[in-house]
């Protein structure tokens, strides 16, 4: 690892993917824990939980994602959502926009 100009630590996209992914180990479930048919997984941290009386906000911050979901007060009792507490949010849609910076040309 180097400093740059800054003074900042600078590290390469290769040295920053191995360690992204040796931080994820233990994240994401072990085969055979959880069954699902939804490929898009996204673990990481809870990082807010604004519950009201039926319906709360959980917020979880994966790597650079912050994924916001609205579900029951009842299902986050039940799974012990809170503030600094591992989760893993998983998205099913049919529909897919992808974006792009720029303009048309």
């Amino acid at each position: 690892m180097n400093r740059g100009g800054s003074g900042n630590r600078v590290i390469d996209g290769v040295s920053l993917a191995a360690f992204a992914t040796e931080r994820a180990q233990g994240l994401h479930p072990v085969p055979g824990e959880i069954l699902t048919s939804v490929r898009n997984s996204f673990a990481g941290i809870v990082t807010a939980v604004n519950v009201d009386e039926i319906v709360a906000q959980v917020e979880i911050q994966s790597g650079s994602h912050r994924l916001v979901s609205l579900i029951s007060r009842e299902s986050v009792e039940e799974l012990g959502l809170e503030v600094g507490v591992l989760a893993t949010a998983r998205v099913k849609s049919t529909n897919v926009h992808i974006d792009r910076p720029g303009s048309h040309g």
